[in-house]
């Protein structure tokens, strides 16, 4: 056991590591931030829930791989959705190509003016770890791809900068869909506190309800490839906050039988999903990653529920609400969402934690994304 005094200062060196971390992250945005920052921050927002039919602006944080690449394109078929850009990050590759394999997703839907911002390509603390063996090394299947847009269409803006100047210029209206480890997002709000406050929502694919891993023995992926920021994410972002958490995502699984009809669509949109997932859809229905997605064999596009969530406010039928945070140490649970269903955090904020969905409505929009 640990005397109280050794553990103090534990905790006070792992804090400094934090701080100095995200220090040298954010210095590369913080001189043009500083040009932009407006002089006062005092709106706050309400979130109140309204009709599909509202036209809705959505800022999408993406780690670009293939169900990152389902939920852009359902968020770009929506009739009510306006998608403001696009910021990337590390996650299931590279920075770099998820940059590329966004711009490959906007042309796919002649969608190349909306904005790609490249950011973090690294966590706050702690190496990378890949997606590789599920999305492909590239993110995408590791389909060749001639015609593939070249990096300069990327913003010359950061990411971060991008994030806290589109919301400051939309206060109350944005929802930000957060699909990716949640470094970008974590780094916004220590540059602006204020930035939630100005959200209309947050949605997030990530977390885990069951201590069910699928990364590590207790840990989801996206939260996992950085548990600092999904820290920070947690307990800084005082706004109305949704969470499609893995074992949700597992229990909602489409058939394989609906899956196929999907990608038969002759479209241009279908045909590249069908190039682009065929590597995933493999590995899918392999006997080790089966027993990975708790409840059996089938479609899963993890990042799709939150940005339905996100598209349309009837989408959850049924939720939890409990505030929440992230385990950070721990040889097993470093990662591993907290689930506060006594009250032993103190904290009053309270996350919305999907557990029941309208699978006919989330069919018809994964149809529509292919159309």
């Amino acid at each position: 056991m640990i005397c109280p005094h050794v553990s103090g200062i534990i905790r006070c060196v792992a804090a400094t590591r934090l701080c100095s971390s995200v220090g040298r992250l954010l210095s590369a945005e913080h001189r043009w931030f500083q040009s932009v920052r407006p002089k006062h921050n005092s709106f706050s927002f309400s979130h109140s829930a309204t009709g599909s039919r509202m036209s809705k602006k959505l800022l999408v944080d993406v780690d670009c791989g293939v169900d990152d690449a389902q939920a852009i394109m359902l968020a770009l078929a929506a009739p009510n959705v306006k998608l403001l850009g696009v910021t990337c990050v590390h996650g299931n590759t590279t920075v770099e190509n998820v940059c590329k394999n966004t711009l490959r997703v906007l042309q796919a839907c002649n969608k190349l003016e909306i904005p790609v911002f490249k950011g973090a390509a690294k966590p706050i603390l702690g190496d990378t770890i890949s997606a590789g063996e599920f999305h492909g090394q590239d993110g995408l299947g590791d389909v060749p791809d001639s015609n593939a847009p070249g990096l300069d269409l990327v913003q010359k803006e950061g990411a971060v900068s991008a994030m806290i100047r589109i919301v400051n210029e939309n206060p109350g209206e944005v929802s930000l869909v957060a699909t990716a480890p949640l470094t970008n997002l974590a780094l916004a709000v220590r540059m602006d506190p204020s930035l939630p406050s100005k959200l209309r929502g947050l949605y997030i694919m990530g977390g885990n309800t069951e201590s069910r891993g699928n990364t590590t023995v207790c840990g989801e992926f996206n939260f996992t490839a950085d548990p600092e920021a999904a820290y920070i994410v947690l307990n800084d972002y005082h706004c109305p906050t949704y969470l499609a958490c893995w074992e949700f995502t597992c229990y909602s699984k489409l058939s394989w039988e609906f899956c196929d009809a999907w990608l038969a669509q002759d479209t241009d949109k279908a045909r590249f999903m069908a190039q682009i997932f065929r590597h995933s859809i493999e590995v899918s229905q392999s006997d080790r990653f089966e027993k990975e997605f708790v409840s059996g064999s089938g479609f899963i596009s993890c990042d799709s529920y939150a940005m339905a969530a996100a598209v349309d406010d009837s989408f959850i039928l049924e939720s939890d609400q409990y505030p929440v945070s992230v385990e950070l140490t721990g040889t097993h649970t470093r990662g591993m969402m907290i689930v506060d269903t006594v009250g032993f955090l103190k904290k009053t904020r309270k996350a919305v934690i999907m557990k029941k969905v309208d699978m006919k409505k989330f069919e018809q929009m994964m149809m529509a994304a292919l159309k």
